[in-house]
């Protein structure tokens, strides 16, 4: 196929430093790449090669409107393209969730985060179900932040479940901030990318940001506030209950987990299972379900999520 860029830097974005994006592309589709002056040639199986035409033309569709190519963006058109949903790709350019205080575009990378952050937009209360790596806690940091930023709330509260101290914290060493700091970390090092340090640090001072274990919820009323709970596949129908009546006026709420990855003791259900069982018809309630096609982290976290799948199911039929 003929390649018409504008530019050395456009030719660099498409194919990524030492041919990156092309091996990424290759690997996906089964084909071979090779460029010869403004020719992009592909060798392999000929739907392979047909499909492999239909991504790079997306592509450069993408560069010219000011899309960031990577390979996660790679994987995901390539799988698109197999289920000839390729144009879908369309509905998920442009959207900018959230830029970092280092001027980072955050934007949506599948159809499946679209989704979930239009849930967000249109409900009070989102409960986003999926494996490892499908942005589900990085997706809500950055929409708190917006929030914040827009004075459509007045603060941030983080919360997590302490389940493998089964929330009982005292023999731990240090005081309540140290005890609980390893659960939480996850929650301070988005807050960090996304907003800086220093800001961070003044919306503590202020009190307009709280991160918490889930046992300091107890007894409190959250209005005018931007709630995450994260981890919620490890709390027990008991404390998800308790959580969720916390909301207050003027509030909104994102409930995350992975309910492929409960902690919980053998026998306890989870409040998160529960749920989304008890609140699946309830208005202004949506539950969005992540898959491992929205796995945006590196590939092997993908091929993990599909193989552990996989196995859990073969597991299912064998018992």
């Amino acid at each position: 196929m003929q390649l018409s860029l504008e530019s050395m830097e456009a030719y660099l974005a498409l194919f990524g430093m030492n041919d990156r994006n092309m091996a990424v592309l290759e690997q996906e589709l089964e084909v071979s790449a090779a460029l010869r002056q403004n020719e992009l040639i592909f060798k392999g199986a000929g739907e392979n090669i047909a499909l492999a035409e239909r991504v790079v033309g997306k592509l450069i569709d993408m560069l010219r409107k000011g899309e960031m190519i990577d390979p996660s963006r790679i994987r995901y058109a390539a799988a698109l393209a197999r289920e000839g949903r390729l144009d879908e790709m369309e509905e998920i350019m442009g959207d900018v969730v959230a830029i970092t205080y280092r001027g980072r575009r955050i934007q949506c990378k599948t159809l499946g985060q679209k989704a979930y952050v239009a849930s967000v937009r249109e409900n009070e209360l989102t409960l986003a179900v999926g494996p490892a790596g499908t942005g589900k806690t990085y997706l809500a940091m950055a929409m708190a932040v917006v929030a914040m930023r827009n004075k459509e709330v007045e603060r941030i509260v983080l919360t997590r479940p302490a389940v493998e101290a089964g929330e009982k914290l005292g023999f731990l060493p240090g005081d309540m901030s140290q005890k609980v700091d390893p659960y939480l970390r996850p929650l301070y090092d988005a807050l960090y990318e996304i907003m800086g340090l220093e800001s961070y640090q003044r919306l503590v001072e202020r009190g307009t940001l709280e991160v918490a274990p889930l046992a300091f919820m107890r007894g409190r009323t959250l209005s005018d506030a931007f709630i995450i709970l994260d981890e919620a596949q490890n709390t027990t129908p008991e404390q998800m209950k308790m959580f969720l009546t916390r909301l207050g006026t003027g509030s909104r709420c994102i409930v995350t987990g992975d309910i492929s990855q409960i902690d919980l003791q053998k026998g306890k259900k989870s409040g998160l299972v529960e749920a989304m069982e008890v609140l699946r018809n309830v208005p202004g309630i949506r539950i969005v379900e992540l898959t491992a096609k929205d796995v945006v982290r590196h590939e092997l976290v993908q091929k993990i999520v599909r193989a552990y799948a996989d196995y859990e199911a073969q597991e299912g039929k064998d018992l």
